[in-house]
């Protein structure tokens, strides 16, 4: 028998995209009685409620389900709605994807072919809002939004290492609670934490492997403001916060912050920014990186500054089991 997926849907404030979501998962062609499609309302201030209440009388299945989630933070989303959960494997994606309906078949045949992967994704593909400025085509079709690299191939990749971003990502339901859930991120408008590359780092760490299939399919949609400097700005910056959390738990010391700090603004820079250099050269990045750098390593250092001085937000990064956490 297949697997029960529990497809689940954090969002907040777009009641005007979320029936785009919506629609795309219902049209599945994987078994309607073996998946369930949970939205998790992260306190949003626009219809989402009420674009939601049309699903919830549909008969038959897949059921759709509405919770709501007052605390202010996709993780508090996620974990809130795995726990309700009653998926053997747990998928998660936005409220900003259209998903293509081999999505869940061809990715439940990786958990049923290899039995030491605990979390598998697939193909991200863009639906741009307007055609984008050649820069973004040629520099930004990767991590920076949240899409598959142009030159990744294979059909199949069985890896250690993390390549999952939270859009598409299947975890074992067992294995995700083991893990303890999401890691924070943007919590209340405040950086606090690495999103789902700490889940990630959690699950390596329990020994289990990542999973791509290029088969399992969905699409981001991407709005125009995505495609500017200040977007690539923010979202680099952004980064410096994550990976000064991700960094810090990795020793868990005070007194390790500042000399690492402090290595990371002068040899790590000057290498940072040569190899930033050396891209553009080669055309894989054009010249906003070089600010976004700027900003990656400001907001990394007031983050090691803020867990530098303060004991409580130091604590509230060694965290690991935020399932339960409030």
């Amino acid at each position: 028998m297949k697997p029960f997926v529990s497809i689940i849907v954090p969002t907040y404030d777009r009641a005007h995209l979320l029936p785009v979501t919506i629609d795309s998962f219902l049209s599945l062609n994987y078994p309607r009685d073996r998946f369930e499609i949970i939205i998790a309302d992260n306190n949003s201030t626009d219809a989402t409620r009420q674009v939601v209440s049309r699903y919830l009388t549909l008969s038959g299945t897949p059921s759709v389900k509405y919770i709501f989630e007052a605390r202010q933070g996709v993780h508090y989303a996620r974990n809130h709605a795995a726990r309700v959960a009653a998926g053997d494997i747990l998928y998660f994606t936005d409220d900003d994807m259209k998903a293509d309906p081999a999505l869940l078949e061809e990715l439940m045949k990786i958990f049923c072919d290899y039995p030491d992967v605990g979390c598998a994704t697939g193909l991200i593909l863009p639906l741009f809002e307007k055609d984008p400025p050649a820069w973004v085509r040629r520099c930004l079709w990767n991590k920076y939004l949240s899409l598959t690299e142009k030159d990744k191939p294979e059909e199949i990749i069985i890896s250690g290492n993390d390549m999952v971003f939270s859009c598409h990502q299947a975890v074992r339901r067992d294995l995700f609670f083991q893990a303890g859930g999401f890691n924070p991120e943007n919590t209340a408008g405040i950086w606090v934490g690495d999103g789902e590359t700490g889940l990630n780092l959690k699950i390596k760490k329990l020994g289990f492997r990542f999973a791509y299939t290029s088969k399992s399919v969905i699409y981001h949609l991407i709005p125009a403001r995505r495609m500017t400097i200040g977007y690539l700005i923010s979202r680099i910056g952004n980064q410096g916060f994550c990976d000064a959390y991700t960094e810090y738990r990795t020793h868990r010391k005070k007194s390790k912050i500042i000399p690492l700090m402090m290595k990371r603004n002068t040899l790590g820079m000057a290498e940072a920014f040569a190899a930033t250099v050396i891209q553009i050269a080669r055309r894989k990045q054009s010249w906003h990186f070089l600010l976004a750098n700027f900003a990656y390593f400001y907001k990394r250092t007031l983050y090691d500054f803020k867990l530098y001085t303060n004991e409580g937000f130091r604590k509230t990064a060694e965290i690991d089991d935020w399932i339960d956490h409030d």
